[in-house]
């Protein structure tokens, strides 16, 4: 008889406030066999306050590889296991996504629950435009691939979303208006759910100068105005008259040339036929 595989949940987590914790969320932390978490310090304290019991192991990103191969053997051996994460959504700017795509390729069931999220949460209050938008998480701490990948989204047209440690902040809006430019538009979301929540509308400019006097805490995510769109480029014009004089010189004729440089210029085709016989005469007598 085949054994049973195990199911991988995907737990969301309060960002902030307990009370945003799903009913479905603590049945289910309830119910597996086993707790994978980002920082067990953290989650231990969450559960400990819904008292909630479960054998708990890290998952994180300086464990995933190892810890990876572990939580397959548990699931496919018929565990269920729930993923969490400090605060949010599971595979959100954490590893979480490596065992989902380990799962799938395997195929172990995977059922994410709705819950969390800093950055749709900061999206939706920043009154930027949310009908399209990329989130592109934690910018690179090396200076080099950091501005590289802002330098990329330089023409971006859609609301950019990115998460920010306090402690990079500064570097991070300094890099951000020499590539975006210092005018662009930026609502910063600080401590989302939390006592201390706060939002803040300004240009990219406004922020890192007042960020040089005003000491960055918590957890931030930024919320950026897409680009414009680019500016078209002019047509060239081109005169009836020098297209007609091509036309000829290629031996097309008559009406044939009228009807060409009517349609290229949008003018009356009699307009074009009279531009037809002036060239044609002109172009005899050279």
């Amino acid at each position: 008889m085949e054994s049973k595989t195990g199911k991988l949940y995907l737990c969301p987590t309060p960002i902030g406030n307990l009370g945003d914790i799903t009913e479905r969320t603590l049945e289910t932390l309830r119910s597996v066999d086993l707790i994978a978490a980002e920082d067990t310090r953290v989650s231990m304290k969450l559960l400990n306050h819904f008292g909630i019991k479960k054998p708990l192991t890290s998952y994180y990103e300086h464990n995933k590889r190892e810890k990876g191969a572990y939580l397959l053997e548990k699931l496919l051996g018929g565990d269920d296991i729930a993923i969490v994460t400090d605060a949010g959504m599971p595979g959100i700017s954490d590893p979480g996504e490596d065992i989902v795509r380990q799962c799938a390729e395997r195929g172990i069931e995977i059922e994410a629950l709705p819950g969390a999220c800093a950055f749709a949460t900061a999206l939706v209050a920043s009154g930027l435009p949310a009908g399209r938008f990329c989130f592109e998480g934690f910018l690179s701490v090396n200076k080099k691939s950091r501005r590289e990948h802002l330098e990329g989204l330089k023409r971006e047209t859609r609301t950019m979303i990115f998460y920010e440690a306090p402690h990079k902040l500064r570097y991070t809006l300094a890099d951000m208006a020499e590539a975006f430019g210092g005018g662009r538009e930026l609502v910063i979301a600080r401590e989302i759910t939390k006592k201390h929540e706060e939002y803040l509308r300004m240009t990219l400019d406004e922020a890192a100068a007042y960020y040089g006097e005003t000491a960055p805490k918590g957890e931030f995510v930024l919320i950026i105005r897409g680009a414009g769109p680019a500016p078209k480029a002019e047509a060239p014009t081109v005169s009836a008259e020098a297209l007609t004089d091509a036309l000829i010189r290629e031996n097309i004729k008559g009406k044939s040339a009228a009807r060409i440089v009517s349609a290229a210029l949008d003018i009356p085709k009699n307009k074009a036929y009279e531009i037809y016989l002036s060239r044609s005469r002109n172009s005899a007598t050279c």
